[in-house]
């Protein structure tokens, strides 16, 4: 995987001396991550305790793309995890499909009470996981590793790292990890949060020769207030 220092078009992280700041940037990081934890709970809590799911800037009401994509990569199923999953209906489509073991991370309690309730009975099918994913420690192996609009919040480079060394540690030799990001001429801030944009090869960049492309698209996105995002999703092959 590509050194710290890499970022994406638009982030607010890094600085041509990126290297040279990392022993202090990793003894702030260190200082302060108890509190950076608490405040990205606080929130996400806020945000999914003052609005509907349906509310959301990022709220599908259909996964089309990511099933069409899984359709197509893993037409028997397997083991996924989705990354930021707490409000999606993604987990409804893949249980209701029958062959897929899933796992749903999200860092708002709230989210996946919400999610829990809708899907009755069958939420017990489902692994549920309410941690930061750049601290969790409960993660399996799996087979797919889904994440739609998680990734571009990490605006600091050691949490990027934190969540690509979960990602590389937990995806099988031959697994797939299916990313939207917002796009280069996406927007600079989601939720009121500063976000990282990326395009394809940015992804590929970051994720490093153990991944190979292979397939992407340009997304755009409608939000239930009308405006148009735009976002890059890339499939990558774990080599």
């Amino acid at each position: 995987m590509r050194s710290l220092d890499y970022i994406g078009t638009g982030c607010c992280a890094g600085s041509a001396n990126a290297k040279n700041d990392y022993t202090t940037m990793l003894g702030k990081h260190q200082l302060s991550s108890e509190k950076t934890e608490l405040d990205r709970v606080s929130h996400w809590e806020n945000v999914y305790s003052t609005k509907q799911t349906t509310e959301v800037s990022w709220f599908e009401a259909e996964p089309t793309t990511s099933l069409n994509v899984l359709d197509q990569l893993l037409p028997q199923g397997g083991r996924i995890i989705d990354v930021g999953g707490g409000a999606s209906f993604l987990v409804d489509r893949l249980v209701e499909k029958g062959n897929w073991d899933v796992t749903v991370l999200d860092i708002a309690s709230t989210a996946i009470k919400h999610t829990r309730k809708r899907l009755g009975e069958v939420a017990g099918d489902v692994h549920w996981i309410c941690e930061d994913i750049t601290e969790t420690k409960q993660l399996m192996k799996y087979e797919v590793w889904h994440d739609r609009a998680v990734f571009h919040f990490l605006t600091n480079p050691i949490d990027r790292q934190a969540y690509l060394d979960r990602l590389n540690e937990s995806l099988i030799g031959g697994g797939y990890v299916l990313v939207a990001t917002f796009a280069p001429d996406g927007p600079e801030k989601c939720s009121g949060l500063p976000v990282c944009r990326y395009s394809v090869d940015e992804l590929a960049n970051l994720l490093g020769k153990e991944f190979k492309l292979s397939t992407n698209s340009q997304l755009v996105h409608l939000t239930p207030t009308g405006k148009i995002q735009q976002f890059t999703l890339a499939v990558f092959q774990k080599v």
